[in-house]
């Protein structure tokens, strides 16, 4: 009976790591059609497309099965909302700017600082294996943004931002979880990653600073081809999410979290086929060092 249990619990193991080895896969492949996007579109429409498929496949299922919650924290669901969608937007500026792989890395420093703001402000306890594989994240970050004496590029500020802002969403969700429903979670990203863009768009023609085109730009309607990449995009990305979902459901989410950083493989490969250049020694030492951490703290979780 124990040799049985063992298989299945083997058999499971694989289930999970191959979901997730799919989910990574998927979500570069996803990363490749948002930088097609990019160039007709700017990183603003392209967030607002992602965006707002979402809400229709969230609405629509909202709308089959009613949410029941009991709610009471209006503003931390907004912050969880605003700084999704503001990390999305960084993520999405850099694919269409740095190599993929470069863009991907950065956005996968997000468990580790994650595990930082649990401590920080959920009071979550960090062993010393969490506080050397924060140190490890760290200095693998400036491996790869390898700052001059003129300090960090716009890139790599944004790229640092899009990990951070996305661990204070998902630390906001582990306090969110206790009084609302998850798909009214997911709804704030999405709903905020929606009407934010177009508020934007608005006060686009009265803010000129090329420091902000990230944030400001006009809306421009897509033409031709460039409609099968923002509906690839979609796609792909709701893939990955589903895919992801199985693959926490079937294994531990150590285990999981550890293989989805084969994601930055996919990416930085799938980089190259449209035509990035491959890593240098030194962004390639810091890719290692970031993985090494993220790795550090799945196994901890």
């Amino acid at each position: 009976m124990g040799i049985i249990a063992l298989m299945k619990r083997i058999t499971d193991i694989n289930r999970g790591v191959k979901y997730m080895l799919i989910a990574s896969f998927t979500f570069a492949i996803m990363g490749a059609f948002a930088k097609l996007a990019s160039g007709s579109l700017s990183s603003l429409e392209v967030v607002f497309f992602r965006n707002i498929a979402g809400v229709i496949i969230i609405g629509v299922a909202i709308l089959k099965n009613p949410m029941q919650h009991k709610g009471g924290k209006p503003l931390l669901l907004f912050f969880r909302g605003f700084m999704g969608f503001v990390a999305l937007l960084a993520f999405f500026y850099n694919i269409a700017h740095i190599p993929l792989g470069d863009a991907m890395t950065y956005s996968k420093t997000s468990p580790i600082f994650t595990a930082l703001f649990a401590f920080l402000f959920l009071h979550e306890k960090l062993t010393w294996k969490g506080w050397v594989a924060v140190f490890i994240g760290f200095i693998g970050i400036l491996f790869i943004t390898q700052p001059s004496s003129v300090g960090f590029s716009k890139y790599d500020l944004l790229g640092i931002f899009s990990g951070v802002g996305a661990a204070l969403a998902y630390t906001s969700v582990r306090e969110l979880k206790s009084y609302y429903d998850t798909r009214a979670i997911v709804l704030s990203f999405m709903l905020t990653g929606t009407i934010g863009p177009v508020i934007l768009f608005l006060l686009a023609p009265y803010v000129q600073s090329d420091a902000l085109d990230f944030i400001f730009s006009e809306f421009v309607l897509p033409q031709g081809i460039v409609w099968l990449y923002l509906i690839l995009m979609g796609l792909f990305a709701t893939l990955s999410q589903v895919l992801m979902t199985k693959a926490y459901g079937e294994t531990k989410a150590g285990i999981v979290g550890a293989v989805s950083y084969t994601n930055i493989l996919f990416s930085i490969a799938v980089g190259v086929l449209l035509g990035d250049s491959l890593p240098s020694l030194s962004v390639s030492f810091g890719i290692m060092l970031i993985v090494l951490a993220g790795v550090m703290v799945a196994r901890a979780k």
